[in-house]
Order: structure tokens, then C-alpha cells, then sequence
């Protein structure tokens, strides 16, 4: 999960001289906020400072954040003809230069001592906000596409699918040593129609990736689905809050798949003390797990204090 964020008196000063868009793509700025949380905190990897929405931006459609919170594309898609009238798949790397850049220039701070970790939307969340205009409560749209236009749905994910192939590709050549696929929106679709709105099209993006390179999954709500998406050639499946470790240790969907998670980000809101112990309950569950990932379950808060990063991040360094 993002690392990076308003909870860190440093990022809120860089993002007041700049602005989070400038910040996301201009390379040195991008390679600054990334290295912030590094240099305060023992974490094993550096998260590229980013956003989902640069693909979509990269196609052709912009994106901003509203003042009143939330996310607001420059148009909304609402025909077949705008859907074939984004930028061709073979065009994003070209437009996306700026993160290759940023991913060069963190290989070099990092110098081998961290990993290096990227990251991208999946095909469904990114067509979410393309064709809700922005963050949305219902989804009635992109779902309304889903079931009466299969086509157009289908035309818009493949050419998603393949400008995310693309720029993958360049980020796995730049330098990053995994990958993250968010499907922040997975949960959100009826239970029997996961595979063909969303994970269909996320094994096709694995598929197209080298052989064996670490690709992490997370499909925010969706842990009804866990045991598909440890069969789509993902290496590592992220799990939200809501999913029981405990149970997923003793049960895991896929031998060979690790498992990541899944601390709830409020915790960091508490106290140490709140922290140190849930953090603990969690590292319990997984002692006997071979390969887990001790991470949040959802994105770090703004509200989040520092003592209580600090807390969790010496609370997993230091367990036996």
C-alpha cells in the first residue's frame, strides 16, 4: 500500500510547494515522496509514488482531484465512438515516460539495499472511473455497460488491458522488482460475473508479463474470489481487513501463492499500545505460514500517527 501520504509532515510540505500531479509527474519530486517513508521507517520496499489514473490520463482522459474530495475525470465515456477514440496501448510508455524516469532514479537511491516496488489499476477499476467520470457510490454505469453493451465493455477492458501490458512492461525495464495489481473496485461486482468483468482480464495482463515475475493482487472486497484469483499467475494476493488471516493460513487458496496483509489502516489512528497488539495477533496467525507479507489491509490514512507506524513497523522487524 502507499506509503507515502498527509500523515507525514514532510509530504504534506512537498505537496503544498507543488501540488500532487506535479509531484506524480515530475520524476525528482516522485523519487522524493517515494524515499520520505523509506528514510523514516525500517520498510523491506520502496512504493513507487504514483497514481492509478495515469493510464487513463495516458489514453486520453484527464483526471483531477475535487476540492470536496474524490476523483473527477476531464469527461465521462458514455459511447463506443470514445471508447475507440483513446490513444493506442503502444502510445503509453511513450506518454508515461516521467515513471520510468522516477523508477531509475529510485533504483539508483536505493542502490539494491530495498526493493523497488510499481504498480497500476486493474482493467475494471480504471474502466470504473472512465466511464462513472470519477469516483462513484453506485457504479450504475460501468455496470450498465457490463450488462447491455458486452462489446463496448469488452472493447474498452481489452484496449485497458493492453496499454496496462505496456506500461507494465516499461516499469518492469525501468527497474521495479514487483508489481501491484489494484482492483479497488473487485468487490463491487455480482459474485457470478468477477471472472468476466474483471479477472479475465487481469490473467490476460499476467500472462503477457515475464515468466515468474512477482506480480502482487489486490482485489479490495472480493475475498469470495480468492481461490480464482490465486489461479490467474499471481504470485501474491493482498488481502483487505475484512478477510480472516487465520482461517486463510490454514486454508490457502493456492500452494506456491503468498499471502499479504492485512492490518486494518485505522489501527494507526489508536494508540501503540492498540497497535502493538494487534499487530501481534496478526504475526501469530501467520507464524507457521510459509510466505506472508505483513502489510495494511487498505491504504494508509491521513489521520495516522507517526508513533503508531513507528510502532508497527518495530513490532514486525522485531518478532521471533
Amino acid at each position: 500500500m502507499r506509503q507515502a501520504g498527509r500523515y507525514l509532515p514532510e509530504y504534506r510540505a512537498l505537496k503544498a510547494r507543488h501540488g500532487f500531479l506535479a509531484m506524480v509527474r515530475t520524476p525528482e519530486l516522485a523519487t522524493e515522496a517515494t524515499l520520505q517513508p523509506v528514510r523514516r521507517f525500517a520498510f523491506d520496499a520502496a512504493i513507487l509514488f504514483s497514481d492509478i489514473l495515469v493510464v487513463p490520463e495516458a489514453l486520453g482522459q484527464g483526471y483531477r482531484f475535487k476540492d470536496e474530495s474524490g476523483i473527477a475525470m476531464e469527461f465521462r465515456l458514455e459511447t463506443r465512438a470514445q471508447i475507440d477514440a483513446l490513444a493506442p496501448a503502444e502510445s503509453v510508455p511513450a506518454r508515461l515516460g516521467y515513471v520510468a524516469e522516477s523508477l531509475a532514479l529510485l533504483k539508483k537511491e536505493l542502490s539494491g539495499k530495498k526493493a523497488l516496488l510499481g504498480f497500476g489499476g486493474s482493467p475494471w477499476t480504471l474502466a470504473s472511473y472512465m466511464v462513472e467520470g470519477g469516483s462513484s457510490k453506485n457504479f450504475a454505469h460501468i455496470k450498465a455497460l457490463f450488462y447491455t453493451d458486452r462489446a463496448a465493455f469488452d472493447a474498452l477492458l481489452a484496449k485497458l488491458s493492453a496499454a496496462l501490458i505496456a506500461y507494465f512492461q516499461m516499469q518492469i525495464r525501468a527497474g521495479a522488482d514487483a508489481l501491484q495489481i489494484f482492483d479497488s473496485w473487485g468487490g463491487v461486482i455480482a459474485g457470478a460475473d468477477y471472472e468476466a468483468a474483471s479477472l479475465q482480464w487481469i490473467r490476460r495482463i499476467v500472462a503477457a508479463l515475464p515468466r515468474d515475475f512477482p506480480v502482487i493482487l489486490f482485489a479490495k472486497g472480493a475475498t469470495a474470489h480468492l481461490a480464482a484469483q490465486a489461479s490467474c499467475g499471481v504470485r501474491v494476493l493482498s488481502v483487505d481487513p475484512t478477510a480472516d488471516l487465520a482461517s486463510l493460513v490454514g486454508n490457502r487458496p493456492k500452494e506456491g501463492v503468498a499471502l499479504q496483509g492485512n492490518l486494518d489502516p485505522v489501527l494507526l489512528n489508536t494508540s501503540p499500545a492498540v497497535v502493538r497488539r494487534e499487530a501481534a495477533r496478526l504475526l501469530e496467525y501467520v507464524r507457521a505460514a510459509r510466505g506472508h507479507i505483513f502489510n495494511l489491509g487498505h491504504g494508509i490514512l491521513p489521520d495516522a500517527k507517526i508513533e503508531c507506524v513507528e510502532t508497527l513497523v518495530d513490532t514486525v522487524t522485531g518478532w521471533k
